[in-house]
């Protein structure tokens, strides 16, 4: 039997997160896709594989879990070169999108051309045992369970076509085993447990607190007690930063006639270390504070407003901890309205790395967890004596 690879990854509506095996191959993908033809046309086409397979990923995906089967997509930072580009929309549910499982697909074959896999000439058999979320409310909402069948028992087939360093490699994707996590909860097992699931946060094990975990589709709010997440007062909103970013983008284009690829853009340049908030026009350092201040502002405050309807229900919290890449982008309007409004005790991970990577992290933290016991068990049925 082929052995099963560990992957977390975490689909999130900007990029990929991904940890692989043991913590030994991480990647990051922007969640972005292009329909393209077959013999995409490459401009030094003998140069291909000097190139980073990250930055050229042409694929070919067949999948019986895929609504629309057997179509080229650009990817990633490929496909925001393109005129077509797709984006997870506002108001969508993740476990339904063919695009969540195309960018999953293609982050398991970027890392299958890697790892040890059984090959056969250009065939890689990849099989894997994967830690996923979904957010809060599709879990509720029971999505899960049809979102993890859709993965167990099928071949996941990935082509890869004009790609750097891998062209014509094909790679078959099986799965062991798939967890499908809350995210809520998984920001709680990566506040409070290291990689062995043991406690590194003893203040905070048996607090009463909050999670507020801002997407680009989504705001999740945990609410954890007694070290458990309370599924009824738990709850997932359709509010994430996604419409904000495309507003921005919007209206950069009208005022200054700068056409940026993607929202990726956008984000970057609200959170850059310099010039924060400025772009070029024509050469010229330009600002755009007045837009994203409006903007954001008025997001933050409906951010806040979910999360002052949450506490006022379970008004023995002691403390909200926002994470996620939309806590980072939002952080310095809520800690503004906060002070000049309620005073909630609210933290940020000052570590935007840690607040970006937290669920795929969670998710490496449940899966290797799970492998262990599985493993434990495996073993002490061996062991035990067999019955006359």
């Amino acid at each position: 039997m082929t052995k099963s690879r560990i992957a977390a990854i975490d689909v999130g509506n900007d990029s990929i997160k991904a940890i692989f095996g043991e913590l030994e191959y991480e990647l990051n993908i922007p969640n972005i896709i292009a329909r393209d033809t077959e013999d995409r046309p490459v401009i030094g086409i003998e140069e291909l594989d000097s190139k980073d397979p990250l930055d050229g990923i042409h694929i070919k995906v067949h999948s019986p879990a895929l609504k629309e089967n057997n179509i080229i997509y650009r990817v990633g930072n490929l496909a925001t070169k393109s005129n077509n580009t797709t984006e997870l929309d506002p108001g969508s549910s993740k476990s339904e999108e063919d695009q969540t499982l195309i960018m999953l697909f293609t982050t398991l074959a970027m890392d299958a051309v890697k790892a040890e896999f059984p090959r056969t000439k250009n065939i890689i058999d990849a099989n894997y045992t994967l830690g996923t979320g979904l957010p809060l409310r599709e879990v509720k909402e029971g999505k899960d369970a049809g979102y993890r069948s859709k993965l167990l028992g099928n071949v996941h087939q990935v082509e890869f076509l004009v790609t750097p360093k891998y062209q014509g490699i094909k790679v078959n994707i099986k799965f062991n085993e798939v967890k499908v996590y809350p995210e809520g909860f998984a920001a709680y097992i990566n506040l409070v447990m290291d990689n062995n699931l043991k406690v590194i946060n003893k203040d905070l094990i048996d607090k009463r607190i909050l999670i507020q975990d801002i997407g680009g589709l989504s705001t999740d709010i945990a609410v954890i007690k007694n070290r458990n997440v309370d599924d009824d007062k738990a709850q997932g909103f359709n509010l994430g930063v996604s419409e904000s970013l495309e507003m921005i983008r919007e209206e950069i284009r009208k005022k200054h006639g700068v056409e940026l690829d993607s929202r990726r853009d956008v984000v970057e340049i609200i959170t850059k270390k310099n010039d924060r908030n400025h772009i070029m026009v024509k050469g010229s350092r330009t600002s755009v504070h007045d837009i994203t201040d409006r903007i954001l502002l008025d997001l933050a405050k409906k951010q806040y407003r979910l999360l002052r309807n949450v506490w006022s229900k379970n008004s023995q919290t002691e403390i909200c901890y926002f994470v996620g890449g939309g806590s980072i982008i939002l952080k310095e309007y809520l800690k503004a309205l906060n002070n000049g409004l309620d005073g909630f005790n609210i933290d940020f991970f000052e570590d935007e790395k840690e607040s970006i990577w937290m669920m795929s992290n969670a998710y490496y933290k449940l899966i290797t967890d799970f492998v262990r016991k599985t493993e434990k068990q495996r073993a002490a049925q061996d062991k035990a004596p067999v019955k006359s």
